[in-house]
Order: structure tokens, then sequence, then C-alpha cells
């Protein structure tokens, strides 16, 4: 019957924790890779949308009067009920809304600067004007000052192409880490040297923050699909080189060799003449003192003894 040691038995749980590890990556993975596709269908229908809002003119005759959601630049003009300045989200917003009646979209609450040049001249019982398009309120003018708002249809694409290349990017990491759990699997079950981790760190922040900036780098100088292609490319260039320099080089250090062996591989068995010295043991002091000098011969340790008559 075989007794498996210590260490065999931490080697088996520890490649068992790796496979499953690679399993949970995998998992991830596949789930990161399905819900990349959801912004990739939408991207399609916002740069339509932004096609048409970007050539949209002022409605002219009846289709300035329709509550329709005419595709045009429709005006509706209102008269303010309240202003007052809110938090939304971490940042101060002033919440203007029209009395009613007024068609929609302008029914509901809009969202001014509060530092801006139309928050000081918008106050209750004035009137304002409200540029829609479709279902969206597009920009609030009261005579020359005007505000554009934010989230504009041709914002879409871009946010939505960040989004994507977010996913993405996070699922090939994913992957990546199922493929090096699975090596360290196969290293500790063959017995060949592991290959450190590498550490995640704040490397989540790199996967959001680079897809936004460079999406939003695009979206400013180039429109509709050109943006989304730019908004990839950019990425891309600056995702692959990180992910391959963070591989090669950004890896926990390896395990510290055992002392006196620098070269961190196991001592080799002793030499015949050192076992034979190591079991006769230290000599008996009255035989040191009575051996005559004889002729000395090396060891492998690179020390010498007398050689006895």
């Amino acid at each position: 019957m075989t007794v498996r040691t210590v260490d065999e038995r931490a080697t088996s749980r520890r490649i068992r924790r790796e496979w499953w590890s690679a399993a949970g990556w995998t998992l991830l993975g596949l789930v990161l890779s399905a819900v990349a596709v959801v912004p990739g269908f939408l991207i399609p229908g916002r740069v339509a949308a932004e096609t048409a809002f970007e050539g949209a003119k002022p409605c002219a005759g009846r289709a300035a009067a329709r509550d329709d959601g005419a595709n045009c630049l429709r005006t509706i003009r209102g008269t303010v009920l309240s202003a007052r300045t809110v938090k939304s989200g971490r940042t101060e917003v002033l919440r203007v809304r029209l009395r009613p009646p007024v068609p929609a979209p302008a029914d509901g609450a809009i969202d001014l600067d509060p530092r801006g040049d139309l928050a000081e001249s918008v106050r209750p019982g004035r009137q304002v004007d409200v540029t829609t398009w479709r279902n969206d309120m597009i920009a609030v003018s009261r005579g020359e000052v005007r505000e554009t708002l934010s989230g504009l249809p041709d914002e879409e694409p871009a946010v939505l192409t960040a989004v994507a290349l977010a996913v993405v990017w996070s699922a090939a990491l994913a992957f990546i880490g199922a493929f090096g759990a699975g090596r360290r699997a196969r290293c500790l079950a063959t017995g060949r040297p592991v290959i450190p981790r590498v550490p995640i760190g704040a490397k989540p922040l790199a996967v959001i923050v680079v897809p936004f900036a460079m999406a939003f780098v695009a979206g400013h100088f180039w429109d509709a699909w050109t943006a989304v292609v730019m908004s990839v490319v950019l990425g891309a260039l600056i995702a692959v080189p990180v992910t391959i320099l963070a591989l090669r080089w950004d890896r926990e250090p390896s395990p510290t060799p055992p002392p006196g062996d620098p070269a961190g591989t196991p001592a080799g068995p002793p030499a015949p003449g050192e076992q034979d010295d190591a079991a006769a043991g230290p000599p008996e002091p009255g035989d040191q003192a009575d051996a005559p000098p004889g002729p000395r011969s090396p060891t492998r340790s690179g020390t010498v003894r007398a050689q006895r008559p």
C-alpha cells in the first residue's frame, strides 16, 4: 500500500484548485462574450439614428405643430413652472419644469448647467424654447442664449462602442486566465516549473478607462461608422500591447530557492568518499593524536584528511 506524502497531497489539491479556476475563468469569459453581443446589436440602430439626427432640419408647416415625434427639429415654447438646483448623482443640475400643458418630451424634467449662461435667465414665469427631435430634447434657449443638453443621439454610438470594447477586453482576459490556470495544472501534474500568476491589481480600471477614452476621442473627431471603427482601432492599439506586456513582465515573484542552493535545484546524493566520512563520524581524540602523518588525499568537498596506515 502506497502512503502519499504531505507534499503529494498538497500538490494534488493545488492541481484540482487550478482546474476549478480554469473552469471558472472560462465560464466568466463565455458570459462576458454573450454580454458584449448586446451593445454590438444596438450599435447599427444608433448609428442610423445619429445619421438621421445630423441631417435633421427645422420642422416647417404642419410638421411643426404635430406631436408625433417628427423626424425634424421642432421648437416647443413653454412657461417655466419651477427651476431649482438639485443633486443628480455626484453633480448638481438646474432642474426646470414647464407649466402644463406642453407636448412631449418637453413635459418632463429639463436639466441645465447651474453655472451656465442660460441658468441666470431661467426663472418661474419666463418663457423658454425647447428644441426636440423625435422623442429627445436637444436644446433649451431664451432669446439669444442657448444651451445644448447632454445625451444627444450622436453620442450613443460612441458610448455603446466603449461598453462593447470594455466587455470584449474583459472576456479576452478571462480566457487568458483560464489558459494560464490550465497550464499551471498541467505543469504541476508533470512536475515541470510553474509560471507565476499575473496579479490583477488596478488592471480592471484600465479595462474601463481606455475604451471610454478612445471612444470619446473617436467621437470628437469622426461621426457615425467612422467613429465606431476608429474607436475599435484605437482601443486595440492600446489593449493588445498592454496585455502582452502584462503577461510577460507583470508577474508575481518566483518562489525563493531553498537555503544553500542558489540555483534552486535539489542537492544530489553525496559522493562515495563523503558518504563513508559521514557514516564514520568525527575521529576520536586518541586516534587523532596517535595517527602518524601520512599521505593526504583530497576529497570532493575540497578538504584533506590523513590516511591511516
